[in-house]
């Protein structure tokens, strides 16, 4: 594991922490590949809930353009990395079977804001800021930018972010259904623990299934949507969470969710 991701354990909750202070965690190909198997290994290793958060200044100001690019750009394939590091990352965000938190202080940038806003919940400080600035250096949105901000504020709003490249506030991306909760900037990581601490608690097949359910609505019909989740009901009636569940309702107490 590189230094530059740092992963701190606490019971069923496992943050992974972005560590690159002196680029405010500006992203490179490696630390991609890094996150994208610490995903999946902390969840092999009994992760029920995972938190992403970044440091003081910056969760991440999106990829680390000075160690990407070589002095003749020119022909250089600036997508190529997308297809190899930055893509997979997003899929495997995507794909995770437990509840992705990310805390997020200071800027919020490129790939950078992909990741957070990519994830289940996203806890943001009240000097936060969200950036889609590609347009300022010739480039696209990418890390699945253009699919996140369309679905989450609309195709106008996405525009403005997109074409004007400035800095959205975290309190303008909360009233916009961007983000989730804006908190003071000393307790984001503090709210973002207690949630992932919550949910760690909950049933993590269920968990795993609404995530599915969710990402595959975003990109399918009504009609296509009903027959998703009644695949996905009939895969939850079936595990350990539904039946504790109901046994917990015919005897009015608590449900105890456990693998």
């Amino acid at each position: 594991m590189t230094d530059t991701i740092l992963k701190e354990r606490e019971g069923a909750v496992t943050v992974l922490r972005l560590n690159d202070p002196a680029t405010m965690n500006a992203l490179t190909p490696d630390m991609a590949q890094t996150l994208r198997a610490l995903l999946a290994s902390e969840v092999e290793q009994g992760a029920r809930a995972i938190v992403l958060a970044g440091g003081e200044r910056g969760f991440s100001t999106g990829a680390n353009l000075k160690a990407a690019m070589p002095e003749n750009a020119e022909s250089f394939d600036v997508g190529a990395t997308l297809e190899e590091d930055y893509n997979p990352l997003m899929l495997a965000i995507r794909d995770l079977p437990v509840p992705l938190i990310s805390a997020v202080r200071g800027a919020a940038a490129g790939v950078g804001a992909s990741i957070a806003l990519a994830c289940d919940v996203i806890v943001a400080g009240r000097s936060a800021y969200f950036l889609e600035a590609f347009a300022r250096i010739g480039l696209v949105p990418d890390g699945g930018a253009t699919w996140l901000l369309t679905r989450a504020v609309g195709r106008v709003r996405a525009m403005e972010m997109m074409l004007l490249a400035e800095k959205i506030p975290a309190t303008q991306a909360h009233e916009w259904g961007l983000i989730t909760r804006v908190t003071e900037d000393d307790a984001v990581e503090d709210t973002a623990l207690q949630l992932a601490r919550k949910l760690s608690q909950g049933p993590s097949r269920s968990y795993g299934l609404i995530r599915k359910a969710a990402w595959s609505a975003a990109d399918a019909g009504f009609e296509a949507t009903l027959k998703t989740e009644r695949q996905l009901q009939k895969e939850a009636g079936e595990t350990p969470d539904f039946a504790e569940g109901l046994a917990a309702f015919r005897e009015k107490r608590q449900a105890k969710f456990h693998d």
